[in-house]
C-alpha cells in the first residue's frame, strides 16, 4: 500500500522514501542504512533536548505490541526455523508495515502527516525495542558516552569520556516499564541467558557489542542501573601512552614482562581502566600463543580480534537459575573455577582472567605453577592491597589454603602487580578524570613477615604518573625484550 504525502512529500509513495528503499544488500548493512545509529543531541544542549523527547512513547509501545505479536505467529508458524537473522529481516518488514499502515490512517483521518525524519526515529525506535535495547539503544551508541547511570527510570546520569557528567532523557515510562524491560533483556539471550526476579534481584549481563551491564532492582527503592561502554577494543600500550595513561619507559618494561612471561595482576578502582590494560597487554603476546579467557560476562573480547589472536578459547561464567541442590548450586551454574580447571586440557600458553574476585584464584595460582605469563586483574585501593585481597580470595577455596600457604604461593607465581589510579578533578565546571598507572611492584617470596617481599620498580609521583624507582637486579634482563633500561637508569638518578 503506498500513501501520498502533503508538502515536501505529497508526491512521493511512503514506500519510495529513504527508510524504505534499501534494496538487497547484506543484512547488517541494510539494518544500519535503514536504521542508522541516531547521534546524541549535541553535548551542549543534550540536558534540555533528551534523547528521543519528540517521540511518542506510548505509540512505539503500541506498535511493538503489534509487532511482537505478528513476529511470534510468524515464528511459530515456520516451527521455529528462523534464525536470528532471519527473524530481525522478517521483524524489519513487519515495522515498515506498520509504521506505513499508522500513516495512512493518520492521513485518512485528517491528521497531519509525520515528517520523514520521524518516521525513520519512529521505526528505529520499535525495532530497537523489539531486538536491540529500547530507549537505551542511542544511548549505547554514542560513542561520546562511557558510562550510563540510572536509579529510576526518569533519573539518568551519563558520564562521558571526557569526565563530565550530564542528566540523561527518561529510559521508560515508569519504574515498572523498566524493570519489565530488564527481565525481558536477561531472558532472550540464545547462548547465556540470566534470571532477574524477586527471587534473583540482581542481574549481570554482556550487551550486543560489548557493553556490560549491572542492575538490581526490589532490594533497591528504585531500580538501580549501571551500562559500561568499552571504547577501546583494538589498543597498544603506545596508545595509551598516547592518552597520557603510562609514560614511554613504563610501556617498555611492562611490553618485555608480557613477551618475557612474566605473571601480570592489574589491580585499581572501579572505572580505573584494568581491562583496557589488560588489553593492551595482550597485544604484546605472540598471535600464535594459545590463549584461555575467563570472564563472568565477556568484556575482553579477545576472541573477536582475529587479526591480533589466532587461537582463543574464551569461557564465561553461568550463574545457574532455578532451585539449589544439596550441595548449594543452582541448576546449571558453571563458575571461573570450574573453567580454569577444565582449561588444563586446552594446551593453553597463556590464562587471562578478567577478574578475580574469589577461589578461582587458587585454580589460577595452579595454571602458573605449571605455566608463565598469565594475566589477571582484581579490584585494590593501591599494589600492596592487593596482594592482601589475592590472599584472601585465595583462603576462599576452603580450609585446607591457609593464610601462609596462600601468601607463599602467590609470591612465587605472581611477579608483577600494576595498579591504576584513577583521579577526579574540576576544571572551568567540569568533572575531569585521569586513569594512570601509579605503580608497578615485583614480588618475590619472603622468609619474614609478611611472606613476600614487594620491589617498587615503579613509585607514583606526585601527579599520580608511575616513575621509576627500584629495578631488582633480575629485570635488567628484560632489555634484551624491548625494556628501554637505558631511560629508565636515567630517569632513576634523576630523581634519586
Amino acid at each position: 500500500m503506498t500513501t501520498e504525502r502533503s508538502e515536501d512529500y505529497e508526491t512521493t509513495p511512503l514506500t519510495r522514501l529513504p527508510l524504505f528503499t534499501q534494496p538487497v544488500p547484506p543484512v547488517a548493512e541494510r539494518l544500519d542504512r535503514r536504521y542508522p545509529v541516531a547521534p546524541v543531541a549535541h553535548l551542549s544542549t543534550m540536558s534540555t533536548h533528551p534523547i528521543g523527547s519528540g517521540l511518542d512513547w506510548s505509540l512505539v509501545s503500541a506498535l511493538r505490541a503489534q509487532a511482537s505479536e505478528q513476529l511470534s505467529q510468524a515464528v511459530a508458524a515456520d516451527k521455529g526455523r528462523l534464525n536470528k537473522v532471519a527473524q530481525e529481516e522478517l521483524g524489519r518488514t513487519i515495522v515498515l508495515d506498520l509504521i506505513e499502515t499508522t500513516v495512512a490512517d493518520r492521513v485518512n483521518a485528517g491528521m497531519t502527516t509525520l515528517p520523514g525524519a520521524e518516521q525513520d526515529a519512529l521505526a528505529r525506535a520499535v525495532f530497537d525495542s523489539l531486538f536491540r535495547l529500547g530507549r537505551l539503544q542511542p544511548l549505547v551508541d554514542d560513542d561520546r558516552i562511557e558510562n550510563i547511570i540510572i536509579t529510576g527510570h526518569d533519573n539518568v546520569v551519563l558520564e562521558l569520556t571526557d569526565g563530565s557528567q550530564i542528566d540523561g532523557p527518561p529510559v521508560a515510562d515508569s519504574d515498572e516499564e523498566l524493570v519489565d524491560f530488564l527481565v525481558f533483556l536477561a531472558s532472550r539471550s540464545e547462548v547465556n541467558a540470566r534470571g532477574f526476579s524477586e527471587a534473583q534481584p540482581r542481574l549481570h549481563l554482556r550487551l550486543d557489542g560489548g557493553s556490560r551491564l549491572a542492575a538490581a532492582a526490589w532490594v533497591t527503592p528504585r531500580p538501580s542501573v549501571v551500562i559500561r561502554r568499552h571504547r577501546l577494543m583494538e589498543v597498544t600500550l603506545d596508545e595509551l601512552v598516547t592518552r597520557q595513561m603510562l609514560t614511554p619507559v613504563a610501556a617498555s618494561f611492562l611490553r618485555a614482562a608480557v613477551r618475557s612471561r612474566k605473571s601480570i595482576v592489574v589491580s585499581g578502582s572501579q572505572g580505573a581502566g584494568k581491562t583496557t590494560l589488560v588489553r593492551a597487554l595482550c597485544a604484546e603476546i605472540d598471535p600464535l600463543e594459545a590463549i584461555g579467557t575467563f570472564e563472568t560476562e565477556y568484556e575482553l573480547h579477545l576472541h573477536e580480534l582475529r587479526d591480533r589472536h589466532r587461537i582463543v578459547h574464551p569461557w564465561e561464567a553461568r550463574p545457574g537459575s532455578g532451585e539449589r541442590g544439596l550441595d548449594g548450586r543452582a541448576a546449571g551454574e558453571f563458575t571461573l573455577d570450574e573453567a580454569l580447571v577444565d582449561s588444563f586440557r586446552f594446551n593453553l600458553s597463556r590464562q587471562i582472567v578478567g577478574e578475580v574476585r574469589g577461589k578461582e584464584i587458587w585454580a589460577m595460582i595452579k595454571a602458573m605453577e605449571s605455566g608463565t605469563g598469565s594475566i589477571s586483574t582484581t579490584h585494590a585501593s593501591d599494589a600492596v592491597a592487593a596482594i592482601r585481597k589475592l590472599v584472601t580470595c585465595a583462603m576462599e577455596a576452603g580450609p585446607h589454603v591457609t593464610h601462609d600457604l596462600a601468601t607463599s604461593k602467590l609470591a612465587a607465581t605472581v611477579d608483577l602487580i600494576v595498579h591504576l589510579d584513577l583521579r577526579t578533578y574540576r576544571q572551568e565546571g567540569r568533572s575531569i578524570r585521569q586513569r594512570r598507572v601509579a605503580e608497578v611492584i615485583a614480588l618475590d617470596p619472603g622468609e619474614r613477615e609478611p611472606g613476600y617481599a614487594a620491589t617498587h620498580v615503579f613509585a607514583p609521583a606526585a601527579d599520580g604518573t608511575a616513575v621509576p624507582a627500584v629495578l631488582p637486579d633480575s629485570y635488567r634482563s628484560l632489555a634484551a625484550y624491548g625494556f628501554d633500561l637505558g631511560t629508565y637508569l636515567a630517569q632513576q638518578e634523576v630523581r634519586s
